[in-house]
């Protein structure tokens, strides 16, 4: 039960872009789907889907004000950066374009809510490291 305005408006917000969120990665699903003649790989597919039912989870967990929104909320900004990440590869279609700048759009609003700290991957850590040297 939210007591501060801020965090009200910041949990109505992170709910509004996880919703958001999970109807541009469904439509950018079923864009893939109908797209004839174009290969879409299943892992795309799946991360689209996955991320669709975390931001939903997250928005549904937020609403209820459960203990475990925090959680929900780390997976998708996981989920989101992945989404985003993938759906950037595809530089020239505007509907991934489009679906790539509301995935990071929520991932922001979801690290914020779960609380966490960015993490780094080992592989970036150690490339900055050696450009250093």
């Amino acid at each position: 039960m939210p007591t501060h305005p801020m965090q009200d408006s910041d949990i109505t917000k992170c709910i509004n872009n996880c919703l958001n969120c999970a109807r541009s990665c469904l439509e950018t699903f079923h864009y893939c789907l109908e797209e004839k003649g174009t290969a879409f790989s299943g892992k795309h597919l799946s991360l689209l889907q996955f991320c669709v039912d975390a931001c939903r989870m997250s928005a549904q967990l937020l609403i209820a004000e459960s203990p475990f929104h925090n959680q929900a909320c780390e997976l998708s900004f996981e989920l989101c950066q992945a989404c985003a990440i993938e759906c950037e590869r595809y530089e020239y279609d505007e509907v991934f374009q489009q679906c790539a700048a509301v995935c990071r759009r929520c991932a922001e609003s979801c690290r914020a809510m779960s609380g966490m700290t960015v993490r780094v991957p080992r592989e970036e850590i150690e490339k900055r490291a050696s450009a250093r040297m």
